[in-house]
């Protein structure tokens, strides 16, 4: 996209990124700076002036996965990928609520570790989204759900082997745990 460009020659999204300071703000669970909320094409998120680091609304955040056009946005507004920082691992607390915050690995496999809470939204680093994005554009979430697929027949076939073993046995076995073998699934 040419600098000044309202839209891309490529795909055509708009080149909108608008921060709104008249909105109410957050606290950046990254840096307990002051978020402003930032129009990113048709997304609403929350931008820290401080530490670059964005929070995302659960809907909004849904929304930029599955949007080529929100992606294209997102790309253009946040070119580059940031630089990944190594740093010791801590929970902050969610931007709309007092709680403790999951570091997820996005997709499970992407690499990119995002603190989510579950019920209102994710905080990014600088440079996350950039490369969530990437993920997502180069197949990633396609791949891991296609792992995610695979670990659910072989978890199915585990469970079947089970149920045998028992009935060959007249009684229970060693059939997994719904919780232990759900809990890899989903990444808890």
């Amino acid at each position: 996209m040419f600098e000044g460009a309202a839209f891309c020659s490529s795909c055509g999204a708009g080149r909108a990124r608008d921060l709104d300071t008249a909105a109410a703000p957050l606290d950046c669970p990254g840096c307990k700076g002051t978020m402003a909320l930032l129009r990113c094409g048709t997304a609403e998120m929350f931008e820290c002036s401080k530490c670059d680091g964005l929070w995302v609304d659960a809907s909004t955040f849904e929304r930029l996965c599955a949007s080529s056009d929100e992606q294209a946005a997102v790309l253009h507004q946040f070119s580059t990928p940031g630089t990944v920082k190594v740093a010791a691992v801590r929970y902050r607390k969610c931007a709309r609520c007092p709680q403790l915050m999951n570091r997820v690995n996005f997709a499970r496999v992407s690499g990119v570790i995002v603190d989510a809470c579950r019920g209102h939204g994710t905080y990014l680093d600088a440079g996350e989204l950039h490369r969530i994005v990437k993920f997502i554009q180069s197949g990633g979430l396609v791949r891991a759900r296609q792992r995610q697929v695979e670990e659910l027949k072989e978890l199915e076939r585990r469970v079947v082997d089970a149920e045998r073993r028992a009935a060959r046995h007249g009684g229970p076995s060693e059939i997994p745990s719904a919780s232990a073998e759900w809990s890899f699934l989903i990444g808890e």
